[in-house]
């Protein structure tokens, strides 16, 4: 989460943050990039995204922070295939479930009533996340809709992506660093200028996508939008640990007040009580209390 700062080339905005994401993917200038990273996690040929057009292109209008547009990046193939790409830094709760939900509004989305269901066409989600969303030992999972026990593919309308960035510096997950998929990781990850650069050796999509970075970060209304979207993330990571510290609290609280009331139950003196919970010997005598009525 935190800036981008080189003693050379000076300010670089952080990839990861969905705002400079939606700059570098979700412009119709730069559908190269975008093919890249797609051909990457899809394994899909270049013939696959002739003609793809990138649906919500709009972002915000000239980086005013009180107008901010849509970030994720959603596509369309020549041949109908929908395809939603995000990012998200801030821990999400239910993130399958809510997964599933917007991949349902994009499905459905394709047809109107007294249309017939032909028209439906295969919706794909990818979720680049900055947070562990399940315990299997991969960075990129895929899923579908299988029966349990034969693997049998009912349909292959649905298909779900999640892309988890920690991953990359667990021991226990294997990666090949030549894979497409892991060099776009890190890149997103945006570690340090030194990988972002020997990436860019490496990958052709990516020094366009590095390039491109560089003009961006350097752009003053593109930054002030951009620290004003890190600012508010960081706002939200703060809330959220607040409530969670809050949380632990009264849960503490909660087990104390519970010990102390089984404590008398026993006919422990209040005394020992005090010892034990380390709770008031106002709040005991009032639980007890509690308990005698």
């Amino acid at each position: 989460m935190e800036l981008l700062k080189f003693i050379f080339g000076g300010f670089l905005m952080s990839p990861k943050i969905d705002f400079v994401f939606k700059l570098l993917f979700g412009d119709e200038k730069n559908k190269d990039i975008l093919i890249g990273f797609l051909r990457a996690v899809l394994k899909m040929s270049q013939e696959d995204f002739a003609g793809i057009e990138i649906v919500n292109s709009e972002l915000l209008r000239e980086f005013k922070e009180d107008r901010k547009g849509i970030l994720d990046v959603r596509v369309k193939t020549r041949a109908g295939k929908q395809i939603d790409i995000e990012i998200q830094i801030v821990p999400t709760d239910y993130m399958p479930e809510r997964t599933l939900f917007y991949w349902s509004k994009l499905y459905n989305g394709q047809i109107k009533s007294g249309e017939t269901y032909d028209r439906l066409k295969k919706c794909i989600t990818i979720n680049i996340v900055d947070f562990e969303c399940n315990p299997l030992k991969k960075l990129h999972t895929s899923y579908h809709v299988i029966e349990d026990e034969t693997g049998y593919r009912l349909t292959d309308i649905l298909e779900v992506h999640f892309l988890e960035l920690p991953k990359l510096l667990k021991e226990d997950v294997e990666k090949d660093e030549n894979d497409p998929i892991v060099e776009w990781m890190e890149f997103l990850d945006g570690k340090s200028k030194g990988v972002m650069e020997m990436l860019a050796k490496k990958n052709v999509n990516i020094k366009k996508a590095y390039d491109l970075l560089q003009v961006i970060s350097q752009d003053d209304n593109a930054r002030m939008a951009y620290e004003a979207r890190e600012a508010e993330i960081r706002d939200q990571m703060t809330r959220m640990k607040a409530a969670e510290e809050r949380g632990k609290t009264e849960g503490k609280a909660e087990g104390k007040i519970e010990d102390a009331t089984n404590l008398l139950k026993l006919g422990v003196s209040i005394d020992i009580i005090i010892k034990a919970t380390g709770l008031s010997e106002e709040k005991i005598i009032q639980i007890k209390k509690e308990l005698e009525s």
